[in-house]
């Protein structure tokens, strides 16, 4: 939603935990998404495989995001030419996450009455996946766009790693409803191995990417990852589950150490005062045209949160004469 601040997480959900696997000097960053994952997903109405793709994006966009340091947006995207055209989740420095899938209904119940095939290849098709760090006007901005190489996201998101950062990542993502018809979650597990001198990033090293003394630990690394993957998507969903307690299950045979969490909120930036600049620096005879033939009425409705902005005549004339255009 625009207005208030909705970055109040519970004990368990809603948040980035950074952890670090002691005894290999190891980086690590859990995500888990509760009401903040069903709102969005919530006011679209999704389609269940459609819905659970756009969780599963937004909790790597909140992972991804997590590995750096920036006073920004970090953006992750997804294009295909599949049924799903388009997967967008973004992540302010503040913790203000949004998200927005576009997708064609008929071409959908078409791919999902055809042979079943892995959540990318079916809905996707070929594309590409691109990261985007933006620091505002006077910075420079990084993007990372890798080709969809992958069955999963998540194996997407390695490519992307193997490929353009030279760095081993372990990555698991989830998204499903609790119980029969319930509220949608989201959670995400990531481990890096990082060289010692800090590795590649694209806005600096995050708060706890540590210069790291130890030389790369091949065996401890395949160790954690093993770890790692004796997880399952009920336990990385589960409310009740305390962070701090899944971490430890999974990792305290090699030493797991957490961090403070970082808060997630559910908080779009659209604003009544954006949209207006953006109407008064189009022609007023286009905006016109954009009329409802029933009110008379402007109307431009956010794809992210789906507040709707309706300017009458009244409307448009104050905001053209404030910005002194015809």
């Amino acid at each position: 939603m625009p207005e208030g601040d909705r970055r109040t997480p519970g004990a368990n959900d809603n948040l980035i935990l950074p952890f670090r696997i002691e005894s290999h000097a190891l980086l690590g960053r859990l995500v888990r998404l509760g009401d903040v994952i069903d709102a969005i997903l919530a006011r679209h109405d999704y389609p269940e495989p459609v819905a659970r793709l756009l969780g599963e994006t937004v909790a790597l966009a909140a992972l991804l995001a997590a590995t750096m340091k920036y006073d920004g947006i970090f953006t992750l995207q997804a294009k295909g030419e599949g049924p799903v055209s388009l997967l967008v989740a973004d992540v302010t420095s503040a913790g203000d996450v949004r998200g927005y899938a576009g997708y064609d209904g008929d071409a959908l119940k078409e791919a999902l009455a055809g042979p079943k095939l892995a959540p990318v290849p079916m809905l996707l098709g070929g594309g590409y996946l691109a990261f985007t760090v933006d620091q505002g006007a006077h910075t420079e901005r990084y993007q990372g766009i890798v080709e969809l190489v992958g069955g999963t996201l998540a194996e997407c998101a390695h490519h992307y790693f193997r490929q353009s950062e030279q760095l081993d990542a372990a990555i698991h993502l989830t998204a499903g409803r609790t119980g029969a018809g319930g509220a949608w979650r989201a959670g995400g597990l990531m481990l890096q191995h990082v060289p010692p001198a800090g590795g590649k990033d694209g806005g600096g090293k995050a708060e706890h990417d540590w210069d790291l003394d130890a030389q790369i630990d091949d065996e401890g690394w395949r160790e954690s990852v093993a770890l790692m993957g004796t997880i399952s998507d009920e336990e990385l969903l589960r409310p009740g589950l305390p962070p701090h307690d899944l971490l430890y299950r999974l990792f305290h045979e090699v030493g797991v150490r957490a961090f403070n969490p970082k808060p997630l909120g559910d908080n779009c930036r659209c604003s009544r005062m954006k949209v207006s600049n953006t109407l008064a620096s189009l022609p007023r005879a286009e905006i016109e045209d954009c009329k409802e033939e029933d009110s008379g009425e402007v109307v431009v409705t956010c794809e992210f949160c789906s507040t709707a902005y309706r300017f009458d005549d009244d409307a448009l004339a104050a905001l053209y004469e404030d910005a002194g255009t015809d």
